[in-house]
Formats: C-alpha cells, sequence, structure tokens
C-alpha cells in the first residue's frame, strides 16, 4: 500500500490528487498511488491496491482501443535509471510514458443522465448548451451519448463548457476531433462493459499532442474517472450503485464532514468495502483477478 511515493534523492514534479510524476526528460514516469479523493479533498486513509487497479484498467483499455487513438504509454515494466532500483515497488501501478502538451480540456462522454449533467438539465432542460428531451428522470439513459467537455480547474470542481467554447479554446478542427474520439472510445467501452454487467454512464478522457499528433493520456476508463453502474441493479429515476468511492462518500455524509481539508482517517470496514469494488471492477472488465495479471 502506498500513500506517497518517496525515492532517495529524487523528487516528484508533481503529486496530484492520486499520481506522483517524475520527469525522465522526453518522458514522464507516473505512479498511481493508493491515495483516494472524495469531494475534492484527499483522504487520510489510502485504499489497498487502488493504485494497481487504476494503472492496469488503464493498461486494459489503452491496449483494447488503441485502434480508436494511439495513446501516451512507452512501457509499464520497464523503468530507466535510477528507477531501475525500484522495479519492485514500481511494476503495476506505473507507466513510462510519453511527454504530450495536454489540452486545456477535459473530454467528458455521457450516456446516461447523472451528475453534474443532472443538475444542469433539471435547472434548464440542458446539458453542456445540448437540448435534451423533455421528461427525463435522474440516471436516465440518453436517446445517444453526448461530449460534454469541461475546463480543467488547478483546484475544485471541473467547469462545464459548450462545445462552442471548446472550440474557441482549441481551434473548431481540434474540438471536433476530440469530440469525434471521445465519443467513440465511449460507445466502444459501454458496448464491450454492459454484456458483462457494467453500465459506463459516462466518463472523462484526457488527450495530448506531441509532434502533431494526438494521443490519448493520463488515465483511460478507471472507477475514477468513469461512472461504473452494475447493470443487474440500474434502475433510472435516482442515483445509482457504483463502482468507486461510493461507500467513502456515504460515509463521510454521514458524519456530516464538512468536505474541507483535512481529510479524515476512514474506518477499516469502509477502507475493506471500498478496495473490493475496485477490484471488483478490474476483475468484471479485465476477465481475471487483479493479482493473476
Amino acid at each position: 500500500m502506498i500513500r506517497e511515493t518517496h525515492f532517495a534523492g529524487i523528487e516528484p514534479i508533481a503529486r496530484g490528487k492520486v499520481r506522483d510524476i517524475y520527469d525522465l526528460g522526453e518522458r514522464l514516469l507516473i505512479v498511481a498511488t493508493d491515495r483516494l479523493s472524495a469531494f475534492d479533498v484527499v483522504m487520510a486513509t489510502p485504499i489497498p491496491d487502488k493504485g494497481r487497479v487504476l494503472t492496469q484498467l488503464s493498461l486494459f483499455w489503452f491496449n483494447l482501443l488503441r485502434d480508436v487513438i494511439p495513446n501516451h504509454v512507452f512501457s509499464a515494466d520497464q523503468f530507466p535509471a535510477p528507477f531501475d532500483r525500484f522495479q519492485e515497488e514500481l511494476t503495476g501501478r506505473s507507466m513510462v510514458v510519453r511527454k504530450t502538451q495536454p489540452l486545456p480540456i477535459e473530454c467528458v462522454a455521457r450516456g446516461y443522465l447523472s451528475g453534474s449533467g443532472w443538475k444542469e438539465y433539471r435547472a434548464s432542460g440542458t446539458v453542456c448548451g445540448i437540448v435534451l428531451p423533455a421528461g427525463l428522470r435522474e440516471s436516465e439513459k440518453l436517446p445517444v451519448p453526448i461530449f460534454t467537455p469541461a475546463t480543467k480547474a488547478a483546484s475544485g470542481h471541473d467547469e462545464n463548457i459548450s462545445f462552442e467554447r471548446a472550440a474557441e479554446i482549441l481551434g473548431r478542427p481540434l474540438a471536433e476531433k476530440v469530440r469525434e474520439v471521445t465519443l467513440e472510445i465511449y460507445r466502444r467501452a459501454a458496448a464491450y462493459a454492459e454484456p458483462r454487467g457494467i453500465l459506463l454512464a459516462d466518463t472523462k478522457f484526457e488527450f495530448g499532442q506531441l509532434n502533431g499528433e494526438l494521443l490519448w493520456i493520463d488515465e483511460a476508463l478507471t472507477p475514477d474517472s468513469s461512472r461504473f453502474w452494475p447493470a443487474a441493479q440500474y434502475k433510472p429515476g435516482g442515483a445509482q450503485p457504483s463502482f468507486d468511492k461510493q461507500y467513502v462518500r456515504d460515509y463521510l455524509e454521514q458524519i456530516r464532514w464538512p468536505k474541507t481539508p483535512p481529510g479524515p482517517e476512514l474506518p477499516a470496514d469502509v477502507v475493506a468495502g471500498t478496495r473490493v469494488k475496485y477490484r471488483e471492477a478490474y476483475r468484471i472488465l479485465v476477465g481475471r483477478e487483479l493479482d493473476q495479471a
């Protein structure tokens, strides 16, 4: 279990909510720790296996959908000096990736009406400026998947924007390209997951550019970046159970935590339940237990 990476004499260039990032020159080393954030605050207690699930599930999707768009992964099992000394610690939770220029927007695909999309729909009948049919219920499947970009927030919540605003930021040709790719990845992934018992409600992607080529970067279709719902329990008209931080969010609401730093320690049963959900999502989607990779 790793809450924070420590390599003698080597400092990361960034520590995100979950990932520690090291500069390798033309490449980056991205290490997924077991940190968990809820309500945009990192909890004091890590979740065992979480970083391994995020990394290995991302690698699975990057490989499965590599014909849609190339990705930034260079290696997931060979680490250059001086990191080769930490092979055992890094393997399974780390990727050496090509360094790109990340696009300044999050690319979100929604197939169901949930989260911030549901809030906006209740207020205006739209999601990111897209007019939806009247009378939809919370968690209802949309007539067709929609592209709902967002700006990246350094802290706090990302802000949903319209496609027109995304085109202003990126330029229309690139905005149209990422919209097309985002929706194609979503459709392919949803079609893969549903017969295996998981509904892909929505998901967010990041893309970057390298020498004029668009690459899929960061993570891919994980419980942290997506809403995975158990298909057998799906019932539109309210919130759905999910394969992610639900145990943690429910606990934090129960104790009336003020949703401001620092994050509290989590009890053992909440940690164990969350770990099971992350591992279960991996097992269902990949078709084997995490430790059998």
